[in-house]
């Protein structure tokens, strides 16, 4: 996609889950590492709500579609196999990134699903294996490729994000343990995983922190931070009146 043009956007109601994880080892074979992003439906309501208010319903799943699109061609950047997590109709992911291998979220809650995930990737061969997340459209690839050079020793290292999560965790070893009873969308979520790390007995590191997009500060320090960037030049076009 042509970083100079803000993409047509569809953002649509009412998604079906569909998930077919069996095929993933016919689709999706490799040995090294793997990047899965986790990734939503563009569903109005559904995504980026601690942004609504202030944005609308609409205006924010606009927003969430160019920064998922924005962090696709990002991580793809990096030269690294891309699969994506999905949730939500799979006609849609399949539409939207043709291209790219598919495997649907499964479980509960999301330890449950990023655990499911991680597993569904080693058991193709991969590893290590890195998880993203769509709220860091201009993650920096060194940050990527330092966390790729950490895990040549440790067991697991993130991108840790200034609310107390983080943008990327990567895993030398299946460990599902790892994403077990993390209070997920809270400022604990880093610290919750570095303690988990060394009641495993994992080795952990980290990179230097990044912003993922939760509030309206996080908008506008990466309008100012990359305004180059798609999500950026959206921010500045169509929500300059909020900020």
């Amino acid at each position: 996609m042509p970083w100079s043009k803000v993409p047509t956007l569809r953002c649509v109601d009412n998604p079906v889950d569909k998930v077919d994880n069996s095929a993933i080892s016919h689709i999706f074979s490799h040995s090294g590492p793997v990047i899965g992003l986790f990734a939503k439906q563009p569903v109005p309501g559904r995504v980026k709500t601690r942004l609504t208010p202030p944005l609308s319903a609409e205006q924010a799943c606009q927003l969430y579609q160019v920064s998922l699109q924005e962090t696709v061609d990002r991580l793809l950047s990096a030269g690294l196999p891309l699969v994506i997590c999905y949730a939500g109709r799979r006609e849609w992911f399949s539409e939207t990134f043709p291209t790219l291998p598919l495997l649907a979220q499964t479980g509960d809650d999301l330890g449950l699903r990023m655990g499911n995930a991680v597993q569904a990737l080693f058991a193709a061969g991969a590893g290590p294996v890195l998880l993203a997340g769509s709220d860091s459209p201009d993650l920096p690839i060194p940050l990527i490729e330092q966390v790729l050079a950490q895990l040549q020793d440790a067991d697991v290292a993130t991108v840790p994000c200034r609310d107390g999560g983080y943008a990327i965790i990567g895993i030398r070893q299946l460990s599902l343990e790892l994403f077990d009873e993390i209070p997920w969308s809270t400022s604990q979520v880093l610290e919750t995983t570095r303690q988990r790390s060394r009641q495993l007995g994992l080795t952990y590191h980290e990179t230097a922190c990044w912003d993922d997009l939760d509030e309206l500060a996080d908008l506008q320090r990466l309008a100012a931070r990359s305004p180059d960037s798609l999500t950026a030049r959206h921010i500045v076009s169509e929500l300059s009146e909020l900020l």
